[in-house]
C-alpha cells in the first residue's frame, strides 16, 4: 500500500494512504539512498510502501520511492553530513522580514542557491509590512527589483492586516509548497491564516537577542483546504550549502548563468581574473551590484575541500 509522510520525529513518522487514512509508521531495517549522506532515510514528503505493522494504526515503511526531487541543508549535528528538509516538491516559499527580526541577504540569497541546486522554483515573501517604515519600504522596493530581474516571485505580506494573503493563497493552490525561513518571521502566523483550526503555537521575537524562538520542531506537511499542500519546517538559523563547489556557485545565480560563457577562462571564480565577463555586467550595471558582493560573500564560506 503507497503512503506519503506527513511528519517525522526522528523514528517513528505520520504517514497518510491515497484514500487519507492516516497511520503511524516506523522503518523496517536500515534504507540508504545511494551517494546520500543523509541523517534521515526518510523525509517528509516521501511516497513510501506500507505494510500492516504489530499494532492497531502501527505500519512498517517498507520502501521509499525515487524521489523526483529534495531540498537539503546541513546537518545541525555533523557538517559533513547532509539532512533532507523535504522531497518531491512543486515550489518553495521564504517568509523573510525586514526588521523584527531583519532577515540578511546573505541568508536569503543561500536559500535560493539551494532551490537552484535542487530545481525547485522559489518565491520570496517579505512578511511583517505593518510594521515598515520609510526606509524598510525602500529596501522592499529595492529587493523585489533585484529578484524579480532574475526571475523570482517577490510578495509583500501582513498577518496582522491581511495584506498580501490572498495572494500567496493562490500560487499555493494545487502545489506542494515548503514554507521555510527564520525563527520569529511569521510562519506560523500565516499558516494560523489558512488553518485557523490548527491553531500552530507562535512565539515573539526574543528582545534580548533580536532573533526569533524556535516554535517549529519537526517539518510537517498540511492538506490545505483549497487544494494542494504545505510543508512547515523548523526555523532555520544558518543554512549550509551543501556539496556546492566554488566553480559551480555563480552556476546557481541566474543572471550569471547566461554570461558565464563570455569569461576568457573556463575556470573563472569572477573574483581577480583578467577578463571576466561577470565583473563587466556588475560594472555596466546589467548585474546587481548587492548580488555579486552576496556572491563574493558566499564564495568565501566555501571550504577548501570542494574547490
Amino acid at each position: 500500500m503507497k503512503a506519503v509522510v506527513y511528519k517525522s520525529t526522528g523514528s517513528w513518522y505520520s504517514v497518510k494512504t491515497e484514500d487519507g487514512t492516516p497511520y503511524n509508521a516506523r522503518i523496517k531495517g536500515a534504507f540508504k539512498i545511494e551517494g546520500l549522506k543523509s541523517t534521515n532515510p526518510v523525509a517528509v514528503g516521501d511516497l513510501v510502501d506500507i505494510e500492516d505493522g504489530d499494532l492497531e494504526n502501527n505500519v512498517m515503511i517498507t520502501n521509499i520511492y525515487d524521489r523526483h526531487n529534495y531540498i537539503t541543508r546541513t546537518s545541525p549535528h555533523n557538517k559533513n553530513q547532509h539532512h533532507i528538509i523535504a522531497s518531491n516538491l512543486d515550489q518553495c516559499v521564504l517568509v523573510a522580514t525586514l526588521r523584527e527580526p531583519k532577515t540578511s541577504m546573505g541568508f536569503v540569497d543561500r536559500f535560493l542557491i539551494t532551490a537552484e541546486a535542487y530545481h525547485i522554483p522559489a518565491i520570496i515573501v517579505f512578511n511583517k509590512a505593518d510594521v515598515y517604515r520609510k526606509k524598510e519600504i525602500e529596501h522592499f522596493e529595492h529587493f523585489k527589483s533585484m529578484y524579480e530581474s532574475v526571475g523570482y516571485k517577490v510578495i509583500l505580506t501582513s498577518t496582522v492586516n491581511g495584506q498580501g494573503v490572498d495572494e500567496v493563497k493562490d500560487l499555493l493552490k494545487e502545489k506542494i509548497t515548503l514554507i521555510s525561513g527564520h525563527s520569529g518571521v511569521g510562519k506560523s502566523s500565516f499558516i494560523n491564516i489558512i488553518f485557523p483550526e490548527k491553531n500552530l503555537k507562535t512565539k515573539e521575537v526574543s528582545g534580548w537577542s533580536g532573533k526569533g524562538m524556535h516554535t517549529t520542531t519537526f517539518a510537517e506537511m498540511f492538506d490545505l483546504p483549497f487544494g494542494g499542500k504545505i510543508i512547515d519546517t523548523p526555523g532555520i538559523r544558518e543554512l549550509g550549502l551543501v556539496d556546492i563547489s566554488k566553480q559551480e556557485l555563480s552556476h546557481y545565480y541566474p543572471e550569471m548563468r547566461d554570461t558565464l560563457q563570455d569569461c576568457q577562462f573556463n575556470n573563472c571564480l569572477h573574483v581577480e581574473e583578467p577578463g571576466c565577463a561577470i565583473k563587466a555586467a556588475v560594472e555596466s550595471g546589467k548585474i546587481y551590484a548587492d548580488r555579486y558582493v552576496s556572491y563574493l560573500n558566499i564564495l568565501g564560506t566555501i571550504e577548501e575541500s570542494y574547490k
